[in-house]
């Protein structure tokens, strides 16, 4: 098992691995990276624009949680070419307050944890986890075909 791999984040008390994913509005993965826990959010998804670089020509806004406020912000108009959009609740509001679409790529993870294998971290390396989000995903889209 490689070490690099799996690290702790102390502010979400993970230990382990975190996943990255990018989606569509449909909920669909156009590109995923995991990666250890103890890596920053707005750094480790810089990876994710670099992979899907050539493959959107029509992105012109993502949106995005606070976690991904910084680094992420500068580099996605200088990579894609896009605006980001940071989601947050109003400062005047307490408690949970749902927010304009941050649930489409929650929902996504929701249909991903229906995967026995996805469920846990049972995979032994990062690149592993990352295919079979992938291959999920496929999964996913095929048993939508009528």
């Amino acid at each position: 098992m490689i070490q690099a791999d799996k690290s702790f984040d102390g502010n979400k008390k993970v230990n382990g691995r975190k996943r990255q994913v990018l989606t569509d509005t449909c909920g669909h993965i156009w590109a995923a990276y995991v990666h250890g826990a103890g890596r920053h959010d707005s750094t480790v998804g810089q990876e994710l624009l670099i992979r899907v670089a050539g493959l959107m020509p029509r992105l012109k806004k993502i949106l995005v949680d606070k976690g991904y406020e910084g680094d992420f912000e500068k580099k996605a108009p200088e990579i894609l070419g896009a605006k980001t959009e940071i989601s947050s609740r109003p400062p005047t509001q307490k408690g949970f307050v749902p927010i304009k679409q941050r649930w489409v790529v929650e929902r996504t993870f929701g249909w991903l944890n229906f995967f026995r294998r996805l469920s846990k971290d049972y995979e032994h390396t990062a690149i592993s986890a990352e295919n079979m989000l992938l291959l999920c995903n496929c999964a996913l889209i095929l048993n939508r075909i009528p």
